[in-house]
């Protein structure tokens, strides 16, 4: 089973893959932001024959969405030659849900340039299988397999993948993939218990330096907790080539 079934060219319906962690009546939208970034990407493939990579998403998370139809739109907001800004929308019935900004880029050979100043982490193999379901519910988090170093309260680190496909049966690039695993970082490294403290998040940044490889995203993520009610969980991303960028995602803390 998939995390989502095509109706048609815009049209998906989620499974019960797709269940959220804190209400299982409505999506965990850790698939969504994959799917997202699939319509991104198909939609760039259907204007251009040149090769554009993401180097940013940044996601609004505009209210919750219920385990049902859901219809996709994508939209060019600044065409350009080697730089493009592309929106791409996530909706049930007349509201959007989910809102994507892309930027695009056209790569260039950068490699006696590159390097980085991030911490490496333990490959998944040097970490020990962690059920995140002792502490969560949903299809989604379930489906997700999970090694992991809890170092303190906020603050772990931990590579995860799938066997889920983001849609049945089709093949889809391995940042969409990948970005289906983005929005799980606000579980992994746990400050409150869930059933004490909600602190889910209201959007999501990915800033990128190149696309990932392979099958495991690791993570380097802290959550801190302010006295006011907001929150933050931040990440280095990783896959096992080494660091791919940082995760951003802005909490409501509610006691």
């Amino acid at each position: 089973m998939s995390y989502f079934d095509r109706l048609d060219a815009t049209r998906f319906v989620p499974t019960r893959h797709v269940s959220g962690a804190w209400d299982e009546t409505m999506q965990h939208i850790g698939p969504a932001l994959g799917l997202l970034v699939h319509a991104v990407e198909s939609d760039l493939a259907a204007r251009r024959d040149d090769p554009m990579v993401n180097s940013r998403l940044s996601y609004e998370l505009l209210g919750v969405v219920p385990m049902d139809v859901v219809d996709m739109a994508v939209e060019v907001i600044r065409p350009g030659r080697t730089i493009e800004l592309v929106e791409a929308t996530y909706s049930h019935g007349d509201r959007v849900g989910i809102r994507v900004r892309a930027w695009l880029q056209q790569p260039r050979d950068t490699t006696e340039l590159a390097g980085d100043g991030f911490d490496p982490i333990p490959g998944p193999d040097e970490m020990a299988p962690w059920d995140p379901t002792t502490v969560w519910r949903g299809g989604y988090l379930a489906s997700a397999q999970v090694r992991r170093i809890a170092d303190a309260p906020g603050r772990s680190r931990y590579w995860v993948r799938t066997d889920v496909p983001l849609i049945a049966g089709e093949e889809v690039g391995g940042l969409a993939r990948m970005a289906a695993l983005f929005d799980i970082a606000n579980g992994m490294a746990i400050r409150a218990d869930p059933e004490q403290v909600h602190y889910p998040n209201i959007d999501l940044t990915a800033h990128l330096v190149r696309p990932p490889r392979g099958e495991w995203l690791g993570y380097d993520t802290r959550v801190t907790f302010g006295p006011g009610g907001l929150g933050l969980t931040s990440s280095v991303i990783h896959d096992e080539a080494g660091p791919l960028g940082t995760v951003s995602q802005s909490l409501t803390v509610r006691p």
